[in-house]
């Protein structure tokens, strides 16, 4: 029974990992279609990782107090209530083609998701061992990736049919013809997300309906660090650090490749497709890690192989171009598969009571994807509209993710 249980409540964590893969991802599409849409700049552009991501930064710390009076279970509940809100916002944004709107909808998707990760991340640490937590947060990731392909796949298909054909139109009309034709394409946004609002309520109540046990840490005093004050354990700090960067490059590889594509003379109906492939090579990875963490490597090793092989796929793209350069920035997703569940458990590790706030840090690090795109927007706009050359803010990344794989999660660790 015990474990029929354990697989069961797992079961219900790779749902929601699957939400969060099918919302995150989609981010790499709503960005060249509201770019077009809306008639933006690329640095404006990335404002949707922006206000995606930083939602995370202000709802961290509020939701550790939130899940504190509601439990685990029904703080998910909540968290998948203001993710349909949020898919709401987007009917009226569709209709006016209001850019602010649509980055409203996507703050209060990221509230949602922000509780939800909350919660989650550390259910799957401590549901387990730590030393195969990697391996527990890579099975996670699986769903993730899988959500995000499905939804890049059948939502692309809805936003971008005929985009080459409509861009050419759009180039030749002004004034009222060019607001009408902007409106028809906005419009296609809406019934994607009336379908998600629905099921996004649905999983709301099935969540409410599973009855997951509540997730406490027993680990005791003796074997924890929670006598000291939580500003005062370095390898935390450090991996919040490496943390926030990481979900920056990761963001940055996979929701700048559309645009990256078109420059480098993809189509604009094959190009926002290619996301796809970068979350075949984190699906890989994934599924790479599953087998060898920790039997064959350790967490923090898996993690310092991944931060040599970003730092290395990014100069090789960097010194490559057209579709040579392309691969190579699909291949950095491959390279990232590893560091998230490879920084969570280090970060976290013997922590006792610190735990819940720490990972409400760990989740305000996710800010990273919404600072980090928005300095390569900067760049590119600064460059000229190059798309190429801003990809070089992602080495000293890599960088800081290298020391904390080999020195900085034992900075102040018992």
């Amino acid at each position: 029974m015990r474990k029929n249980s354990y697989v069961f409540n797992l079961s219900i964590i790779g749902l929601l990992y699957f939400v969060f893969g099918f919302v995150t991802w989609l981010n790499s599409l709503l960005i060249p279609f509201l770019k077009t849409a809306c008639q933006l700049p690329d640095a404006q552009a990335y404002w949707v990782t922006f206000a995606f991501y930083i939602s995370y930064f202000v709802m961290a710390i509020p939701s550790s107090w939130i899940l504190k009076k509601t439990g685990f279970a029904k703080g998910m509940s909540l968290g998948l209530f203001v993710m349909a809100l949020g898919s709401v916002i987007f009917i009226p944004a569709a209709l006016s083609r209001n850019y602010a709107l649509f980055l409203l909808g996507l703050f209060a998707q990221g509230m949602g998701l922000a509780l939800l990760q909350t919660a989650v991340n550390p259910y799957v640490t401590i549901l387990g061992p730590i030393e195969s937590a990697a391996k527990r947060m890579s099975v996670m990731g699986l769903f993730n990736k899988c959500a995000g392909m499905i939804g890049i796949l059948l939502i692309s298909g809805v936003l971008f049919t005929g985009m080459d054909e409509l861009t050419a139109r759009i180039t030749v009309l002004s004034g009222a013809e060019l607001d009408a034709e902007l409106d028809n394409l906005a419009h296609r946004i809406i019934m994607p997300y009336v379908v998600m609002t629905v099921l996004l309520c649905f999983i709301a109540f099935v969540i409410l309906l599973a009855k997951l046990p509540e997730v406490k840490n027993e680990e005791s005093a003796s074997e924890s660090v929670h006598g000291k004050s939580i500003f005062r354990i370095p390898y935390l700090w450090i991996g919040v650090l490496s943390l926030f960067l990481y979900v920056g490059v990761e963001v940055i590889a996979i929701d700048t490749l559309g645009l990256y594509a078109e420059s480098q003379g993809v189509s604009k109906d094959v190009a926002p497709k290619l996301g796809t492939f970068s979350l075949i090579a984190l699906t890989a990875g994934y599924v790479l890690g599953i087998f060898l963490v920790p039997k064959r490597i350790s967490q923090s090793g898996a993690l310092s192989i991944s931060a040599v092989l970003g730092f290395v796929f990014t100069v090789l793209a960097l010194v490559t171009d057209g579709m040579t350069s392309i691969i190579f920035i699909v291949l950095l997703s491959f390279a990232h598969a590893m560091i998230w569940p490879g920084i969570w458990p280090l970060a976290i590790e013997k922590l006792g009571s610190h735990t819940a706030t720490a990972s409400a840090l760990l989740i305000m690090a996710i800010a990273g994807g919404a600072v980090l795109p928005l300095c390569y927007g900067a760049l590119v706009d600064c460059m000229g509209g190059n798309r190429h050359l801003p990809y070089v803010i992602l080495l000293p990344c890599y960088v800081v993710i290298f020391y904390f794989s080999v020195w900085g999660h034992k900075v102040g660790k018992k």
